[in-house]
């Protein structure tokens, strides 16, 4: 491949990252374009191997996850680029990782405040290397008809308004990468198309420039003109003056500086990126516009005629003979997942199996239509009877209340976890109740469930070596091991989990003291800066506060560690969902209905006293 293409329709990658939607947006785009394989052979996942599963066209297929780089590639020798999605915290460790190898050719950082030194660092290995760098802060770019990283150009419809499932004759470079999908919009509509686009990202430093790959536009024979957008702040409009002047570039170029408001503002505003902040004269918009209009570069007289420059300039080329219109193809159909069918009302399908027990859709999540706040406010007394069997003695009342409240917060929450689901399907195919609930117990492990004693064990670790809160998630990070008891699903700091606040309320009020919970709480606020979700959910907060509960109780540090190392923690868990289990179990052979019907049976009937046998 020619040193100015950065990709071809055989280019490879790997993802740095569990980002299975920004896949399946790289594998639709190869689809649409008439890829014959896939674009993505890996993920990169540090913390656990496995699979991704994801759609080409209509096939479900397997991407596999590796655990290092060097994995990776030991699997898939022609993969040369990386989509690194890591952390501004990690990215540049994972960049310069992906430097040193021989195979990986082009890596994209995605993430935003990566540290400049680190960024002028690896933007120097890289040239070193002949290697290429796009961002940070970016969301990449794409070459039209051949590969596309990650998020670029947004949805699908928008690949297709914009023809980027075909190679025109225009060059495209941006510093924004939401104005990039704009840029593309309004070459598409006034050219045959964008050949080949990319963001280098709004961060002071981006790795490489807009010049960069307007070099390589200009020495690319496909490419006939070239199109840009600038912005305010630094001085990279003027390099592609210099370069004018001195004959390196000599294609069309249509370029505007966005900005030009900030003449009207305060000065030293900073417009969204880290680099759009003019401090001087000749950073302003006005006067980099002014200096490319005097090299003789098409400049609009505002963004309004950006289009219409743009045109005119690809009808002379058209009319020298210079561009032959690219043919227009039909555009493949890329089918619709079904969440989006499903949110647009486009589908329907018919639930897999039936439970009247529970419901989690609300707010809160109820048993039998009660919501849980008013189940735990009963008077139960069995958290008296376990601590005379379990703990051999008669703890106090807030003892024996929270034990309640645990019991009845885990005894079941929805049909659709691995327990529950185990459950239903075991009684629905005609199994008696021990077996049902058996089936449901052996899945509670590290992922369902036994993140409970995890939590108590991760957390206790982390304060019996007294690390602060920093130092306790960055071992846990080079151990490749997840934090226990930490990340939700569903539930995020701005939509809390009432659960949680329940248990914590109650420990706080009642324990002597809780410092595994503030610690927890304290391990929380440095995992949620990476991601909003990254909370402390339910099986945690149990942990923990069990933790806290055995302290007020007068056992020792000691004797808390036995019990983890056997497991004491998660016993608590077990005894409230097998309760959930069994209301799964009686209510699925109350329904008395069989698992499986005829496909084309969709009329409602009454059910019979006894199920009718499906051929």
């Amino acid at each position: 491949m020619e040193w100015y293409e950065l990709f071809s329709p055989d280019t490879t990658a790997f993802i740095y990252g569990n980002q299975n939607r920004a896949a399946q947006r790289m594998l639709d785009f190869d689809y649409l374009s008439g890829r014959k394989t896939p674009s993505v052979v890996g993920f990169i996942t540090p913390t656990g191997s496995g699979y991704h599963t994801v759609f080409w066209g209509t096939k479900e297929i397997r991407i596999p996850r590796y655990k290092s780089l060097a994995e990776a590639m030991r699997h898939h020798s022609k993969a040369d680029v990386m989509v690194n999605f890591a952390s501004e915290r990690s990215c540049a460790e994972t960049t310069y990782e992906a430097l040193e190898t021989d195979q990986i050719r082009t890596i994209c950082m995605i993430a935003e405040g990566v540290p400049q030194r680190d960024i002028r660092k690896i933007s120097a290995i890289a040239k070193e290397k002949g290697k290429w760098i796009i961002g940070p802060a970016t969301v990449g770019g794409l070459k039209a008809g051949s590969f596309k990283i990650g998020n670029a150009a947004g949805t699908i419809q928008n690949i297709k308004d914009t023809k980027l499932f075909r190679p025109g004759s225009v060059g495209f470079v941006s510093v924004s990468g939401g104005l990039s999908n704009e840029g593309y919009n309004i070459v598409s509509r006034n050219t045959d198309g964008i050949y080949e686009g990319i963001a280098v990202g709004g961060d002071v430093y981006p790795a490489t420039t807009l010049l960069d790959h307007l070099l390589r536009y200009e020495a690319n024979p496909n490419i006939k003109m070239m199109v840009s957008l600038g912005e305010l702040g630094g001085r990279a409009e003027y390099d592609i003056v210099e370069a004018i002047n001195d004959g390196r570039l000599t294609k069309p170029l249509v370029m505007w500086v966005t900005g030009t408001v900030a003449k009207m503002l305060p000065s030293g505003v900073q417009f969204g990126h880290a680099g759009a902040k003019s401090d001087t004269a000749d950073t302003s918009a006005e006067a980099k516009n002014a200096a490319l209009k005097a090299a003789g570069v098409v400049v609009p007289e505002s963004f309004d005629d950006y289009a219409e420059k743009i045109k005119n300039t690809y009808d002379g080329l058209v009319a020298e003979g210079v561009i032959v219109p690219a043919q227009e193809p039909d555009a493949p159909h890329v089918p619709m997942d079904y969440a989006t069918a499903k949110a647009q009302g486009l589908v329907r399908k018919p639930t897999s199996f039936i439970s009247t027990i529970c419901d989690e859709q609300g707010d809160q999540h109820t048993y039998c239509g009660i919501p849980i706040d008013e189940v735990i406010n009963k008077d139960m007394g069995l958290g008296g009877v376990i601590g005379l069997l379990w703990f051999k003695k008669e703890i106090p009342d807030y003892a024996a209340r929270f034990i309640e409240l645990v019991l009845q917060i885990v005894a079941d929450h929805g049909p659709a976890v691995s327990g529950a689901h185990n459950t239903i399907v075991t009684a629905r195919a005609g199994k008696g109740l021990i077996e049902s609930i058996i089936s449901g117990i052996v899945t509670i492990g590290p992922r369902f469930g036994g993140a409970v004693n995890g939590a108590a064990e991760h957390f206790t670790w982390g304060m019996e070596n007294d690390m602060e809160p920093q130092a306790f998630v960055t071992a846990m990070k080079k151990k490749n091991t997840n934090i226990q008891g930490i990340g939700h699903r569903i539930h995020s700091v701005e939509f809390p989990d009432l659960r949680v606040n329940i248990m914590a309320d109650f420990a706080k009020e009642h324990f002597a003291k809780t410092p595994t919970l503030d610690y927890a709480y304290a391990v929380q606020g440095i995992t949620t800066r990476k991601k909003n979700t990254l909370i402390l959910n339910v099986d945690g907060c149990i942990g923990v506060c069990f933790v806290d509960l055995l302290l007020s109780l007068g056992y020792s540090r000691k004797e808390i560690k036995e019990m983890v190392d056997m497991g004491f923690f998660n016993a608590f868990f077990i005894i409230g969902r097998t309760i959930g289990f069994m209301g799964h179990y009686f209510d699925q052979k109350r329904l008395r209905t069989p698992l499986y019907r005829h496909p084309w049976d969709d009329i409602l009937y009454d059910v019979p006293d006894e199920p009718e046998k499906v051929e």
